[in-house]
């Protein structure tokens, strides 16, 4: 059984060609991946539709979570804690890349406390941080 396989298996999710191929896709990368990075990822036999609905899935399953980008995007990247449908726990700090442009979850890196006014709840948190990768610092 593939890495992709059993990892849909473990968010008992039906198994499809398509849906394992994303996953791989989020398996190789290392970063953070836009609908578009996986639609050139698999070529132009997979349908767009399909694409946007598997990352949906994914996301609702609890298997990716959303990182904003700073140009008013969106990119998806692997859960590496214990995620279920709806109940995203990400805060911590993504990284983006001004060389090559990646987008990597900064997990070690812990977010500030940040006290807010009376009345205010906060749901999500969500902090990007702009330089130069250590790849691209080389």
């Amino acid at each position: 059984m593939t890495p992709a396989s059993k990892t849909l298996k473990n968010f008992n999710l039906r198994h499809t060609n398509g849906r394992e191929e994303v996953l791989d896709l989020f398996l190789n990368a290392g970063h953070a991946l836009a609908h578009n990075d996986v639609e050139n990822g698999l070529g132009p036999d997979h349908d767009r539709v399909t694409i946007y609905r598997t990352l949906r899935t994914f996301l609702d399953k609890g298997l990716l979570h959303k990182v904003l980008d700073d140009e008013g995007g969106t990119k998806y990247a692997l859960c590496r804690d214990n995620c279920s449908a709806g109940h995203h726990h990400h805060d911590h700090v993504h990284f983006k890349c001004e060389t090559c442009g990646q987008t990597t979850c900064l997990d070690k890196v812990s977010i500030p406390s940040i006290a807010l006014p009376e009345g205010y709840n906060r749901k999500e948190m969500n902090l990007l941080i702009q330089g130069v990768c250590q790849d691209c610092n080389k």
